[in-house]
């Protein structure tokens, strides 16, 4: 079973040498981790899926309350849009901070394990 690491992305903190060298290895070791950090989108990426649950919230009302069919898959619509364009913001995010980070760290399976993350996502 994987051991599971949490680590904090302190940029300019004086341990940043020994967080890249501790991700490296937890990488190459295959040993499982996840990031916890804030990054500069993350309020609007919460308003965003806010946003957008509220709307699936209102898209169930008009299932319950018998709306047209075609109107519900419009605002179906809709809300995959918005969590689409959430996702985005979060993939250049990913992109700008932590794929930067993996890279000057020399980990590698950070780029499959991105892959793997938009293959999942692009279904």
């Amino acid at each position: 079973m994987s051991e599971l690491h949490e680590h904090e992305h302190c940029h300019g903190h004086d341990h940043e040498q020994e967080q890249e060298h501790d991700h490296a290895y937890l990488h190459a070791h295959g040993i499982a981790h996840s990031h916890s950090h804030v990054h500069e989108n993350q309020k609007a990426v919460i308003n965003r899926l806010s946003r957008a649950i509220g709307h699936l919230e209102k898209v169930k009302r008009m299932v319950e309350e018998g709306h047209d069919c075609s109107e519900v898959l419009i605002q179906l619509a809709a809300v995959r849009s918005a969590l689409d364009n959430t996702g985005k913001v979060i993939l250049k995010d990913h992109m700008r901070h932590c794929m930067v980070d993996a890279v000057a760290a020399g980990d590698t399976e950070a780029i499959d394990d991105l892959c793997q993350a938009i293959d999942k996502f692009m279904k």
